[in-house]
């Protein structure tokens, strides 16, 4: 059996019409919906919901607690996967990999997200999470960003907003 955290700190991915509103907000975690549409029957997933939130209103404690997290998960030897809002993935991804240099890990950490909220016609939050939890069977020790079919190092990659998608620095 293939064991993965997964921690969930909000974004897009999570994000869900509220029709009272009239917009799409963070307001109940949506995650475990995603994960019950994937068959994955030699994996087993731990959900951790550490937040709800647009990741544009993330403060360095934010990041502090989810780099906590991943490194207790990492350093036991689980590999990690964690849902972010896009903005600003790769900010926390760096804090993660900070983190990290100074413990022993053998895992990966891959974060991932969705320029799409889940259930939204064209969502590509199941692409992105079944694509980041391959990967954490397949990648070597590290900390990445798996996103429409690629995975980049944390340290290479930028978000392209213009064209809604990451690419390489």
């Amino acid at each position: 059996m293939h064991h993965v955290a997964l921690l969930t700190t909000g974004g897009t991915i999570e994000k869900r019409y509220v029709e009272q509103a009239g917009s799409m907000e963070n307001t109940e975690p949506q995650i475990r919906r995603c994960l019950a549409q994937l068959r994955l029957p030699q994996t087993e997933v731990t959900v951790e919901e550490l937040m709800n939130k647009d990741s544009l209103f993330m403060t360095d404690d934010d990041r502090a607690l989810i780099a906590t997290h991943a490194v207790r998960h990492a350093t036991a030897g689980v590999p990690v996967v964690i849902t972010h809002g896009t903005d600003t993935v790769v900010e926390t991804g760096k804090v993660i990999a900070a983190a990290l240099q100074s413990q022993v890990s053998n895992v990966p950490v891959v974060l991932t997200g969705a320029m799409t909220p889940f259930g939204i016609e064209g969502s590509d939050a199941l692409q992105n999470l079944t694509e980041s939890l391959l990967a954490t069977r397949l990648l070597p020790a590290g900390v990445y960003l798996a996103f429409h079919g690629e995975v980049f190092p944390i340290d290479t990659v930028q978000k392209d907003r213009e064209n809604s998608r990451f690419v390489r620095k």
